[in-house]
């Protein structure tokens, strides 16, 4: 029984392959809904993310904030899915829930991020996957790593 990040940068498919471990019976946390942030892209609520691992030897949660690298320690896996920027870029840009990555600045933020932010998360990640594989199978990856 594993407790399990996955993170990665916007585009990557974080929050449809968590809806999907939810759908699955997992207990599961996406720290962009319900106040684990400031709702701005915000480092986590730490008291509330430490009593969440402290509480529950299960659960997967996903996100990409800051503060993040607290927390590895108490994180069975830490799964970073990645995907080129031109696929990044393709899939914010026809999103329809969630407006992040629609404009030309955000997309250029999403360039910068993937060059300076991602390289610090695939060090800290234990897996790394790739979110081109279709949601099912990534589903199934990940689902296989809570279970350990």
């Amino acid at each position: 029984m594993a407790r399990v990040l996955i993170t990665g940068m916007s585009g990557t498919g974080k929050s449809t392959v968590i809806a999907e471990l939810a759908r699955r019976g997992y207990r599961t946390v996406d720290t962009d809904d319900d106040g684990w942030t400031d709702g701005n892209g915000g480092p986590w609520d730490e008291a509330r993310m430490a009593e969440l691992l402290a509480t529950e030897s299960i659960v997967v949660v996903s996100g990409t904030v800051e503060n993040q690298g607290r927390f590895y320690d108490r994180f069975e896996h830490v799964v970073l899915l990645s995907a080129p920027i031109d696929v990044l870029i393709a899939r914010v840009r026809s999103r329809t829930n969630n407006p992040y990555g629609h404009s030309l600045e955000q997309q250029g933020e999403i360039r910068r991020y993937v060059a300076e932010v991602e390289p610090l998360l695939r060090r800290g990640a234990t897996v790394e996957m790739d979110a081109r594989l279709p949601v099912d199978r990534l589903v199934t990856a990940i689902s296989h790593l809570a279970d350990r």
